[in-house]
């Protein structure tokens, strides 16, 4: 994961695909190498804004992938389950490794 202690709180607003407006505020960007491309891929953790002041309710967070297009950044949902299953199988081996750092 990023070591980002000075960043600032970055809030994105993103559309579903029913047209709704939903704010994410973004915790952590994460490189995972693809061993079928050169390049690798970016993937953003998301957390949804509480709009509702419904602090009590436990968040989800949302792990999209970031598209680079031209200067800006679109954030696509992961419609692969192995793509996401491996990203997801990399972020807790950060973890773990951070942990163990601890």
């Amino acid at each position: 994961m990023t070591n980002h202690e000075d960043m600032e709180e970055q809030l994105i607003e993103t559309i579903d695909e029913d047209g709704n407006v939903i704010n994410f505020e973004l915790i952590d960007i994460v490189q995972v190498e693809d061993d079928d491309s050169i390049k690798d891929n970016e993937y953003a953790l998301l957390l949804p804004v509480d709009e509702n002041g419904d602090s009590d309710e436990e968040k989800e967070v949302v792990l999209m992938k970031l598209i680079k297009d031209g200067e800006e950044y679109l954030f696509e949902a992961i419609e692969d389950d192995e793509e996401f299953d491996k990203v997801v199988e990399y972020i807790n081996l950060l973890q773990s490794n951070d942990n163990d750092e601890e």
